[in-house]
């Protein structure tokens, strides 16, 4: 069987999975064959090997975590301190969401810009979210699970936000009749450009080094 990039670039793998990069540099959407049948169904929802020839580098999994929510929570927008930096694969195993990716990674081509992919448990689709780059996400029911597979491990002190409400962004995380659901970290978060003129945004070049080092 084959994986099929969106440009029709057949590639050899276990499972057929389509493969589409996103707006946001280095950041990509995967879209797994699913299995139905009267049991229920199968699916593959991250493949090293497809995973290496996509992107150029592999994903070393440091630890996998998952997040419940209800309908208009808004997670994000997480980034990792870089170094030591973090790259995430991201999938939703029940409920829907609308899923975001966004550049904060100084100096990139597409700094500031986002792109956002529905991940959800008809599809099983995924997104890859390169080092330095932020993740946001919005449920879109109730119960909604997040999977999180990781590079490196969780420390606090590393964890640090930028504003989803940010107008310069202008993000469509408000759902009609519902107002965004946040933690009081992401509410206190900076804007885009405070957290630029903080200076604690992420290097690309350095961001593409640690990348390049999974």
């Amino acid at each position: 069987m084959t994986t099929t990039r969106s440009t029709g670039t057949p590639a050899p793998t276990t499972a057929p999975t389509t493969v589409r990069e996103l707006a946001v540099e280095g950041a990509y959407e995967f879209t797994p064959k699913v299995f139905p049948d009267r049991r229920g169904l199968f699916v593959t929802t991250y493949q090293q090997p497809q995973f290496t020839e996509a992107s150029g580098h592999a994903f070393p999994v440091f630890q996998t975590c998952q997040s419940q929510s209800s309908r208009g929570v808004v997670r994000g927008v997480h980034f990792t301190a870089t170094p030591p930096g973090m790259a995430k694969h991201v999938t939703c195993g029940r409920g829907r969401a609308l899923d975001f990716v966004v550049d904060l990674r100084v100096g990139s081509p597409t700094f500031g810009e986002w792109d956002t992919v529905e991940l959800g448990q008809d599809t099983f689709r995924s997104t890859y979210l390169p080092v330095g780059v932020g993740h946001v996400f919005v449920a879109l029911e109730d119960d909604t699970t997040m999977v999180y597979l990781m590079s490196g491990p969780y420390v606090a002190q590393h964890e640090l936000a930028v504003s989803p409400l940010d107008p310069a962004l202008a993000l469509p995380l408000t759902l009609d009749g519902v107002e965004p659901v946040m933690s009081e970290r992401d509410v206190a978060a900076p804007k885009l450009a405070q957290a630029l003129e903080a200076g604690i945004l992420p290097d690309y070049a350095t961001c593409r080094e640690l990348e390049r080092a999974l």
